[in-house]
C-alpha cells in the first residue's frame, strides 16, 4: 500500500489525519507543499486543488479528512 499526505505544518486537519495514520501505525510519506514546490504542484496535478490535505491511498485522491472514507481505503488495502 502506497500512502502520500500533502500537508503543512500549519494545518490543524493536515496534524489530525497524519496523528490518525501514526496512532494506527501506519507508514506514510508526507509531503510539505510549503517548501516542496515540485510536491505541491504533483498535489494540484492529482487533486485539482491547492488545499491541504490531499491524500493519495494507492492512487485513489481525497481532498480533506474524511476519516469514513480514509479508513474504508485503508481496510480494504
Amino acid at each position: 500500500m502506497a500512502i502520500k499526505v500533502y500537508s503543512t505544518p500549519t494545518c490543524k486537519w493536515c496534524n489530525v489525519l497524519k496523528e490518525h495514520l501514526d496512532s494506527n501505525n501506519i507508514k506514510y510519506v508526507d509531503v510539505d507543499v510549503s517548501k516542496d514546490t515540485k510536491g505541491a504542484l504533483e498535489m494540484i496535478k492529482k487533486s485539482g486543488q491547492r488545499a491541504v490535505p490531499v491524500i493519495d491511498i494507492d492512487g485513489n485522491i481525497i481532498v480533506g479528512y474524511d476519516k469514513e472514507y480514509i479508513d474504508k481505503l485503508l481496510d480494504a488495502s
